[in-house]
C-alpha cells in the first residue's frame, strides 16, 4: 500500500467538552463499539472495580476526572483512529489547547441538562481560530433535559456555529424511546446497558413510512412534525462545509447507556477528515511530497513508575516514520534514531516498526524533546500554532524536606517539562515560582512529586497579576526594568526574561517606563527562535 493511502486510511481527532459531560464516559464506548476492548469501565461507580482506560494516573483515578490528554490507538472498519482524551477541567485547559494542535477534528461533547458551559465556549473559540471541523454529539438523553430544539438555539447563539441534525431523539428521560437517524432512516430502540453493546436497530422507508406509526403511534407523528421541523429551520448537511469548520453535524445519545454512540462512530467515520498540509516556517508541508515531519505536543513522565520512563507524544504531519531510522532534531541541529517508538492505548502501549502522517506516537526521551519541538528527515523549519500562555496563578515552590532536594529538583522539571505548569527561577534557579491556569493543577503537582519522586514541598502564596514574557532588542532597552523591577524578574525554562507584575498598575508602569520593550501575554514555538505576540 503506498504512503498517500495509508495515510488516507488515518483519522485523527479530540474529544472534548466541559467536565462531567459525559467525555470519558464516551471515550470509553468508542473503544467498545471498535472492539478495542470488551466491556466498559465505569468512572464513579463503586460496583465496578475498573477505571477508565484513558483515565490512567493515581489522581484521575482518585477523583473521577481527566487532568492530562490520554492517546488512543484502534482500527474500526479499516480506518486507523487516533484519538485523544482531553482533560474537561479548565484548570488543565492549556494541555486540551495544545491537544487540539495535534488534532484533524473534533467530537464536542453537550450535557442535554445543562447546555452550553463556561469551558464549552472556551473549548470552541480555540476550535474556530483553526476552522476545526466539529461534531457534537448531545448526551445524557436519559435523564430529563432541555428542549432539543431549545438546546440547539443555545448551541448556535453561543458558539457561533452553523448546526445540522443528523439523528433526533424520540422523548427524554423516563420517555426516552430512541433515536431517528436521519442522515440513515433509521431508528434505534433505547436500551439501559452501561457495559455492553446491545443495539436494536429497523431501517425505515422514510420519515413518513406508516410502519413508523404502527410501532409508536401518536409518538410517531411527534417525531415527523420535529424532523419536518429541523429539515425547515437548518440547511442540509454539506460535508465539505463540515471540513471548512462551517457547519456542525449533531447526535443525540447516552453514552452511560451505550446509547447512539455507533450511529456518531459510523458517520464519523464517513465524514471527519484524513490528515491535511500543515502550515511550518518554511511554508506549507504537503503529506506526501516532504518526507517524514512531525512535531512534539505534549510529553508525560512516569507514565509507568516502575520504569521512570519519559514518553514525547509526536504528532506525525507528513510521510512515513520507521523506526530505527536517524531523524533530524532541528532545536538541537542533531540526528537522533528511536529504537521503541510507541503506540499507545491509555496507559498501555506497544512498539511499533512503522507510522505515518495522521499518527500520534510516543518516544521514549531522555530529556532531549520540548512541547513544540520538530523532526524532520533532515529539513530545518518548525511546525506553526504550538502556544505558550501566560500563567494566571502562582505560588513559590519550598522544599519541605533537604534530603530529598535532588528528587523535588528532577520532579518539578519533568512535570513543568510536561506544560502541566510553568517555571520561573530566580537567583540562579535557588528561588523558584509555579505558575498555572488552576489552583487543581498545584494539587497534582504536589500529588505526583510525592508518589513518583518520593519529594515532599509545600507551595507559598505569590501575590502577581500575571506572567509576561519581555521581548527587547538590547540590554539598554531593559535597563529601567532591571533597576526598578528587579525582584519581579524571573527566567523561564528556556531563559526567557519574564515580568510578573503585581498588579494591573505595576504592569502599566513597566511598559511606561521601558517603552521599547514588548510585554507579551503568548508565545509560540515556531521558529527557530520564539517568536512572540504581543499583549494587546
Amino acid at each position: 500500500m503506498s504512503i498517500l493511502k495509508n495515510i488516507q486510511k488515518r483519522k485523527t481527532f479530540a474529544i472534548i467538552s466541559h467536565p462531567d459531560a459525559g467525555k470519558t464516559t464516551l471515550t470509553e464506548k468508542l473503544l467498545l463499539y471498535s472492539g478495542a476492548i470488551q466491556i466498559a469501565g465505569a468512572v464513579k461507580s463503586n460496583k465496578i472495580k475498573k477505571t477508565a482506560a484513558s483515565d490512567f494516573l493515581e489522581i484521575e483515578k482518585q477523583r473521577g476526572i481527566s487532568v492530562a490528554t490520554s492517546v488512543l490507538s484502534f482500527e474500526y472498519k479499516n480506518a486507523i483512529i487516533n484519538l485523544l482524551d482531553t482533560p474537561g477541567h479548565k484548570d488543565f485547559a492549556e494541555d486540551t489547547y495544545r491537544t487540539l494542535t495535534a488534532v484533524d477534528s473534533v467530537i464536542l461533547v453537550i450535557d442535554c441538562v445543562k447546555g452550553v458551559e463556561e469551558q464549552t465556549e472556551k473549548l470552541m473559540q480555540v476550535c474556530r481560530m483553526r476552522n476545526t471541523p466539529v461534531i457534537v454529539f448531545i448526551n445524557k438523553l436519559d435523564r430529563e433535559g432541555k428542549d432539543p430544539i431549545a438546546l440547539l438555539d443555545e448551541l448556535e447563539n453561543k458558539l457561533s456555529i452553523n448546526l445540522r441534525p443528523l439523528s433526533w431523539p424520540l422523548g427524554m428521560g423516563t420517555t426516552f424511546k430512541g433515536v431517528y437517524n436521519i442522515y440513515k432512516n433509521s431508528f434505534a430502540f433505547f436500551h439501559s446497558n452501561k457495559q455492553q453493546v446491545e443495539d436494536e436497530i429497523r431501517v425505515f422507508n422514510s420519515i413518513d413510512d406508516p410502519e413508523l406509526f404502527n410501532t409508536f403511534g401518536d409518538g410517531a407523528i411527534k417525531l415527523k412534525n420535529d424532523i419536518d421541523l429541523v429539515d425547515g429551520i437548518y440547511e442540509d448537511f454539506d460535508i465539505n462545509k463540515y471540513k471548512a469548520g462551517l457547519q456542525a453535524p449533531v447526535f443525540f445519545g447516552s453514552a452511560l447507556n451505550n446509547f447512539g454512540v455507533k450511529e456518531l462512530l459510523d458517520t464519523f467515520i464517513e465524514i471527519a477528515p484524513s490528515p491535511i498540509p500543515r502550515e511550518s516556517t518554511n511554508g506549507t508541508i504537503h503529506l506526501e511530497e516532504n518526507g517524514f515531519s512531525g512535531f512534539v505536543f505534549k510529553i508525560h513522565a512516569n507514565l509507568d513508575p516502575k520504569h521512570r520512563d519519559r514518553i514525547a507524544f509526536l504528532r506525525i504531519c507528513s510521510g512515513k516514520f520507521e523506526r530505527n531510522k536517524f531523524y533530524h532534531h532541528v532545536r538541537l541541529k542533531r540526528q537522533i534514531k528511536f529504537p521503541n517508538p510507541a503506540s499507545f492505548m491509555g496507559q498501555s502501549k506497544s512498539v511499533i516498526d512503522d507510522a505515518y502522517a495522521g499518527d500520534v506516537i510516543g518516544l521514549y526521551d531522555s530529556g532531549s524533546f520540548k512541547i513544540g519541538d520538530t523532526l524532520t528527515d533532515g529539513d530545518a523549519f518548525m511546525f506553526k500554532g504550538i502556544p505558550s500562555f501566560s500563567s494566571e496563578i502562582f505560588r513559590e515552590l519550598r522544599n519541605t524536606d533537604p534530603f530529598k532536594t535532588k528528587q523535588l529538583e528532577k520532579g518539578i522539571s519533568q512535570l513543568t517539562d510536561e506544560g502541566l505548569a510553568q517555571l520561573f527561577t530566580q537567583n540562579y534557579g535557588n528561588r523558584k515560582v509555579i505558575g498555572v491556569v488552576g489552583p487543581l493543577q498545584f494539587d497534582v503537582i504536589k500529588f505526583r512529586l510525592l508518589h513518583e519522586f518520593g519529594a515532599n514541598c509545600e507551595f507559598i502564596n505569590y501575590p502577581s497579576y500575571k506572567a509576561c514574557w519581555v521581548k527587547y532588542e538590547n540590554k539598554d532597552d531593559i535597563a529601567s526594568l532591571m533597576s526598578l523591577w528587579s525582584n519581579n524578574l524571573f527566567y523561564d525554562k528556556n531563559k526567557n526574561l519574564v515580568y510578573i507584575a503585581e498588579s494591573q498598575y505595576s504592569l502599566d508602569r513597566a511598559k511606561e517606563k521601558n517603552p521599547k520593550v514588548q510585554f507579551l501575554f503568548s508565545i509560540e514555538h515556531n521558529d527557530l527562535t520564539l517568536e512572540m505576540e504581543e499583549v494587546a
